[in-house]
């Protein structure tokens, strides 16, 4: 787990400013190859295995790609969020950005990369905004989660 925390009071103009960004990161190892967990991750209508989500509107066989925006359901609380596909990588990574409410600015990122010991799935949050820290203290037991429920749904997959 890689922590990276930023707090600035900006004086302008308009008076005091704060600002606050975070980026933290999740890495899981997992006994599946790296095809099964890219092809979990990118299974749109499929976030069974993720604590954050609930459902999704993305119609099964989507594949994503840059500018795709689809909305899911969050399971804490159940209103619909967008989600902008910002860059895929075929087979490696994969970064969206959330747009859910202003005042917040949630990008994650999922990288899937093969080792000597299995396959290491990551999940990387950076959020930025003045109700970030708010958000952020509801969201990480679920977030730091999401790395390893994805590794142990691939494994589930995997016939052996």
């Amino acid at each position: 787990m890689i922590l990276n925390f930023s707090f600035k009071l900006v004086a302008g103009q308009e008076g005091l400013w704060c600002k606050f960004s975070l980026f933290r990161t999740y890495r899981a190892l997992s006994n599946a190859p790296v095809d099964v967990l890219w092809q979990k991750l990118i299974n749109l209508a499929d976030v069974s295995w993720n604590p954050l989500l609930c459902s999704t509107n993305a119609p099964r066989g989507l594949i994503p790609k840059p500018g795709l925006i689809y909305q899911v359901v969050t399971r804490l609380i159940p209103i619909p969020v967008r989600v902008f596909v910002e860059r895929v990588l075929p087979g490696e990574l994969i970064s969206v950005r959330m747009l859910a409410i202003p005042g917040v600015e949630n990008r994650v990122t999922y990288r899937v990369e093969s080792g000597l010991c299995g396959t290491y799935v990551s999940f990387s949050v950076t959020m930025r905004g003045w109700l970030s820290p708010l958000l952020w203290w509801f969201i990480r037991p679920y977030a730091a989660r999401v790395a390893a429920e994805l590794a142990q749904a691939a494994e589930q997959g995997v016939v052996v």
